[in-house]
């Protein structure tokens, strides 16, 4: 497949929870990275990027521990979701629901990241601004206790050094991660600014 940012990203699809699909979707990454030119004039109508990184998706009904653990050591673009199908009542249709599940992280390590960068990987720039505003207002929030800090692929939110929430840059929209009503870590999908209202209530009352 080809995201909106014109990166090639190969999906890959298990029916059943498989550790397996992880060695295959490497295989499949070293392949079109070695071959990355000769796909993108190939596939020319599809307007492929050679000089962006190729990604991961990852699709499945769930995943094992043992995957999650490993997939936070791979220094690759990797993308997991759950998938459950749906048939509606008086209905043959059947619906794929897919989630996004977040990855753990590995141990930092110690590499200058920038805020910037980590904002324009967002291609929307209406919804960059949107990010970029949210950031400035949870700042505003406690300036002496928060810190806003730009991670490998996300940006961390902390108070007093503990993580209270997650940014994730996506193309088209961002994601905030964070604990729900229910004490359990959580992603939503930020795809106009009226979607902020529900999450800043929630961080509000995570930072108590």
């Amino acid at each position: 497949m080809v995201d909106s940012g014109k990166s090639l990203v190969i999906a890959e699809l298990k029916i059943v929870e498989d550790d397996s699909m992880l060695l295959q979707g490497i295989d499949y990454y070293d392949y079109l990275n070695r071959n990355i030119e000769a796909i993108a004039r190939v596939y020319k109508n599809f307007h492929v990027d050679p000089n962006q990184p190729v990604r991961l998706f990852m699709i499945a009904p769930s995943f094992s521990v043992n995957l999650l653990n490993r997939c936070k050591w791979i220094d690759i673009p990797i993308s997991l979701f759950t998938v459950k199908c749906i048939i509606l009542e008086n209905s043959d249709e059947i619906i794929p629901i897919f989630t996004e599940i977040n990855l753990p992280s590995a141990p930092e390590v110690v590499e200058t990241y920038n805020l910037s960068d980590r904002l324009n990987h967002i291609t929307n720039t209406n919804l960059r601004d949107i990010a970029g505003k949210f950031l400035n207002e949870i700042q505003s929030w406690d300036k002496a206790n928060i810190l806003i800090e730009p991670i490998k692929y996300n940006i961390s939110l902390k108070k007093s050094g503990k993580v209270f929430a997650y940014l994730a840059p996506r193309r088209k929209f961002f994601m905030i991660y964070t604990y729900n009503h229910d004490g359990k870590w959580t992603g939503y999908p930020v795809n106009e600014e009226n979607d902020l209202d529900p999450i800043r209530e929630l961080l509000l009352e995570n930072l108590k």
